[in-house]
């Protein structure tokens, strides 16, 4: 059928038509669209009603209900709620005989310092402990927690968070339709907050699909969990941000949405409108500990990729190049030369890594891996961290003003990576000099082998001028400077000259590399003149 302009000057005035205005247009728009479906027109039509057939009129109210009443989210909640489940743990923590309640066991997850201690400290209730976790007899400690997670696969496979079942000897799922079940740890990745459990006694459990796509900002979201343990709860929000860093790692990626979360939802997932998981629901911002509308979402990415090592060998293998990174800010990059301040910047390659081993030094900065740029640092700990070791990665590292490419094979991230021997200012001793001052950095400075502890190499900060730029960034005392303007220095005497070469060359700050307790960083510090 050929289509042809429809003559709205030709139809009866809108007082003899049953419709309202408002419809009208409403009909008028889909004409074209009737007609490619496959609805007749009528060769001479003069009103609306002879326009459409009974179908089309149908169609029509409809649409009609739609703009009147906006669709909710019913249908995508029918369809994905069955695949969401409670989870419930219990952890019999074993306390010595006279410690009583007071005992801080090595081997419990709420350890000082533990990532469960953390969460709960941060989220949880007063004392740091999830609700409904309470202390046993004497000499035993049995606490139940409660958490959220939900079904990937119909034999039983699901996702919550490790923090939920980390450390516990039980866990008991509760599916939507009210049954419960028993379930064993698969596999934990605290770096991500991500855990692999598998439920047993089914086989055709209805199931979740995790989104290959990104969400945007302002996409809808539906969260469903089981907050303060009441079960399948649904709240819907938006996607507020995403790439957001809340301190939990180096690996944080996390999207943000205002969907009501609360205790109880973390391992939960979040919905978009096609019914597919975005994310993982994992911590939430909150003074009071209710929701105040910041929630934070594991993206279905980092979903895909730690679930598939958990299943496969029950841990998450990452790649390692082995380097202290930090972010190049404005100051660091016209320090360096660099045109704009993007990439990571290398405060420490550790002795025997692959980057040491390939010639990245301190000072350098990684711009892109395999031709990839890197934003910022995180960027770079999370592509990295995204490689199986042993594979072969190529780096754009700017070295001491000019670029160049490292070559390197990753090695595989230590679960734990052992401190460096520090020098701890309590260990320290003090020099008979309270050692020379260096008022353009407004910084007193001693030769570090000229005070106790403090090594060999660089000065030691002895005092520090409060109204400073170097104290306003973060210099304290005994912090060791290592190198100025990409110099080592051993002197005062030597800061000074690095110094007046800096002002010489126009520098409006001057780098410096400074060890504090046991890492190493850079700062940018302005030069003061005259």
């Amino acid at each position: 059928m050929t289509d042809r302009p429809i003559d709205l000057s030709s139809l009866p005035p809108v007082r003899h038509s049953p419709f309202s205005a408002r419809k009208l247009a409403l009909m008028a728009s889909v004409v074209a669209g009737l007609g490619i479906a496959g609805f007749g027109l009528s060769p001479a039509p003069h009103s609306f009603d002879n326009v459409f057939s009974t179908a089309a009129h149908a169609q029509v109210d409809k649409l009609v209900k739609q703009v009147q009443h906006p669709v909710g989210f019913a249908d995508i909640v029918e369809k994905v709620k069955p695949s969401v489940i409670s989870v419930k743990v219990n952890i019999n923590e074993k306390v010595g005989k006279d410690d009583g309640a007071d005992n801080n066991n090595d081997d419990s997850p709420f350890q000082p310092g533990s990532p469960m201690e953390r969460f709960f400290r941060r989220f949880g209730g007063p004392d740091g402990l999830p609700p409904g976790m309470r202390g046993g007899p004497r000499g035993h400690r049995g606490m139940t927690g409660q958490g959220s997670g939900f079904f990937i696969s119909a034999d039983g496979f699901a996702v919550t968070n490790n923090h939920v079942v980390d450390g516990a000897d039980k866990v008991e799922v509760t599916t939507d339709s009210g049954k419960t079940y028993k379930a064993k740890v698969i596999g934990t990745d605290a770096r991500t907050d991500l855990a692999l459990i598998k439920v047993e006694g089914g086989s055709d459990f209805p199931y979740a699909k995790l989104s290959d796509g990104k969400p945007r900002i302002g996409d809808w979201v539906l969260a469903v969990g089981n907050p303060f343990g009441l079960g399948g709860t649904v709240t819907a929000g938006i996607v507020s941000a995403s790439g957001r860093d809340i301190g939990n790692g180096p690996y944080d990626d996390f999207i943000q949405i205002d969907a009501p979360v609360n205790k109880g939802n973390s391992g939960g997932p979040a919905f978009n409108t096609e019914g597919e998981v975005m994310g993982v629901n994992t911590a939430i911002y909150s003074p009071s500990g209710g929701s105040v509308g910041i929630a934070f979402s594991i993206p279905a990415s980092t979903v895909k990729t730690v679930i598939e090592q958990l299943k496969d060998k029950g841990s998450v293998s990452r790649g390692w190049i082995g380097v202290q990174i930090q972010p190049v800010t404005p100051e660091i990059a016209d320090s360096l030369g660099l045109k704009a301040p993007e990439g990571a910047l290398v405060a420490e390659p550790q002795r025997d890594g692959p980057a040491a081993k390939a010639g990245i030094e301190s000072g350098d900065v990684i711009t892109a891996v395999n031709g990839t740029p890197v934003k910022d640092a995180r960027e770079l700990a999370r592509t990295i961290g995204g490689f199986a070791p042993g594979n072969a990665v190529k780096l754009n590292v700017f070295h001491k003003g000019s670029d160049k490419v490292v070559n390197l094979t990753l090695g595989k991230l230590p679960n734990t990576i052992e401190a460096k021997a520090s020098n701890d200012n309590n260990d320290r001793g003090r020099s008979d000099s309270r050692g020379t001052e260096v008022p353009k950095l407004g910084l007193t400075l001693a030769p570090a082998s000229s005070v106790a502890g403090a090594g060999k190499d660089g000065v030691v900060v002895t005092e520090v001028d409060p109204k400073s730029a170097a104290a306003d960034r973060g210099f304290k005392e005994g912090d060791v400077i290592l190198e100025v303007a990409g110099k080592a220095v051993g002197s005062p005497g030597e800061v000074r000259e690095a110094l007046d070469a800096a002002r010489n060359d126009n520098k409006n700050s001057v780098l410096i590399r400074v060890r504090s307790g046991g890492s190493s960083r850079f700062v940018a510090v302005p030069i003061a003149k005259g």
